[in-house]
């Protein structure tokens, strides 16, 4: 029960990679936020989490938005006391739009950055205070191998999200707030399903040490580390969880 009395917000929680995490954390103690912006998902997961004991609240969030991050930031503190760690994890993905960089429609493109990377920083912005209060905590921010790979718009706003993370550290390591991100390699989720197709065998085959995708339970582990306790002098870090997909000397 590492993450007992603690408070921890969860973004993108309504399913995928973010729904695991949630339910990993509220199975070792923590009070969960749920946000997401899939409201009957969303609900769904955090009444689920209830009945199987756990504790944890659906907030709707927009993370592109400062007043609805505001928003969430106020309910939990409400409901729940205060704020300990938070989860960086919605991004656009599953329906994401497939175009060149040089040939995407400009609004969607900012639509698009306004979630996949300038959200993480909207999120922290609003919570950062609430950790402080407590006396310090952690964030962890949800990348991508997509970071080091030929991937258009998607794979900027993950090296965003690295550079994000790594500046992040810095300015809030002297309040006690660790910053990490998690860069996962081809999961098996639906949004992949949807996103890759049969091409995601070919990436297994040809790219992977470990040949399999990843699963949402090879990403839970990084994360509970990087918020626990048992990586109180890790921050700024990139944690690759990808099969051995990428090289980085």
């Amino acid at each position: 029960m590492r993450f007992e009395n603690k408070v921890v917000v969860v973004t993108g929680a309504a399913q995928g990679i973010g729904e695991a995490y949630a339910r990993a954390l509220a199975k070792e103690g923590a009070a969960v936020v749920v946000a997401d912006l899939n409201a009957e998902a969303g609900e769904q997961v955090a009444k689920q989490i209830e009945a199987d004991g756990g504790r944890a609240i659906f907030v709707p969030c927009d993370v592109s938005s400062a007043e609805s991050a505001d928003a969430l930031v106020e309910r939990t503190v409400e409901e729940l006391g205060g704020i300990d760690h938070l989860v960086n994890n919605a991004a656009i993905y599953g329906s994401m739009e497939f175009n060149l960089l040089i040939a995407v429609d400009w609004d969607y493109y900012r639509k698009f950055m306004a979630v996949n990377l300038d959200g993480a920083l909207v999120m922290t912005r609003a919570v950062y205070p609430e950790i402080a209060k407590r006396g310090g905590g952690a964030i962890v921010n949800q990348s991508s191998t997509a970071a080091y790979l030929y991937s258009g718009f998607y794979g900027l706003a993950k090296a965003g999200i690295n550079s994000l993370t790594q500046q992040l550290a810095h300015e809030l390591g002297g309040q006690r707030i660790r910053v990490n991100a998690i860069a996962p390699g081809p999961t098996d989720t639906e949004a992949t399903r949807t996103q890759a197709g049969d091409a995601a065998k070919d990436i297994v085959r040809n790219s992977l040490a470990i040949k399999r995708m990843g699963s949402v339970d090879d990403m839970v582990g990084a994360l509970l580390f990087l918020l626990s306790d048992d990586a109180s002098w890790v921050t700024g870090q990139i944690l690759a969880v990808d099969g051995g997909q990428t090289f980085r000397l």
